[in-house]
């Protein structure tokens, strides 16, 4: 066989081993979400408040779409083909502002995006969202820090009407991504439920 035909043999079958690669199926992947009925605030009186809820930001750790889990000290790993449909700052800010508008006590609430004028501003951060892998089972860990603002006002010393971290762990039922979803709903009712109630009462003051 000369050079010229060995040549286009090798070519003729790295040609099929690329094409067998491309006919493969690509590895499923498995988007999780949040799901849970908005929490019940009772005992406090409707505000005359515009509330702008400000997009969240996230800690550098959390801040994609991967689902994070911790199983040791000092180490986070990711699973490679099952995700958050949203990232957590885009799920924290849509659920918080969605809870805020259920309980009906202010005027109205605005998305971050909005042109409606706000009188308060809520602003914060995402600074845990990940699963935990104790000896004890596994664990939805899900802690918000918050900023409340009077807006617009330009006195710095009122500007501020509160800032407070809220943080809430829920055991999952099973070691399974189901059932972390529902720990982390769980997680987020709690944690939804506590800022609007502090939101509320530092108002009414």
């Amino acid at each position: 066989m000369t050079r010229t035909r060995r040549y286009l043999l090798f070519l003729v079958l790295l040609s099929c081993c690329a094409c067998s690669t491309l006919k493969q199926p690509e590895q499923k992947i498995d988007y999780y979400t949040l799901e849970y009925e908005p929490p019940q605030v009772q005992g406090i009186t409707t505000l005359p408040f515009v509330l702008r809820i400000e997009r969240f930001s996230v800690s550098p750790l959390y801040n994609t779409h991967q689902i994070i889990y911790r199983d040791r000290s000092f180490r986070r790993d990711a699973y490679p083909y099952e995700k958050w449909r949203a990232a957590p700052g885009d799920l924290v800010t849509y659920y918080l502002s969605r809870d805020f508008k259920h309980v009906g006590l202010f005027k109205a609430v605005a998305p971050y995006e909005s042109r409606v004028e706000p009188s308060v501003i809520l602003e914060g951060s995402v600074d845990e969202f990940y699963e935990w892998d104790s000896e004890d089972g596994w664990k939805a860990v899900l802690t918000v820090s918050t900023v409340l603002l009077f807006y617009p006002e330009p006195d710095l010393s009122k500007r501020v009407v509160f800032q407070k971290t809220f943080r809430a762990v829920k055991p999952c039922k099973k070691k399974n991504l189901t059932s972390l979803s529902e720990a982390m709903s769980e997680a987020m009712a709690e944690v939804s439920a506590q800022v609007i109630r502090a939101t509320c009462q530092h108002l009414v003051k």
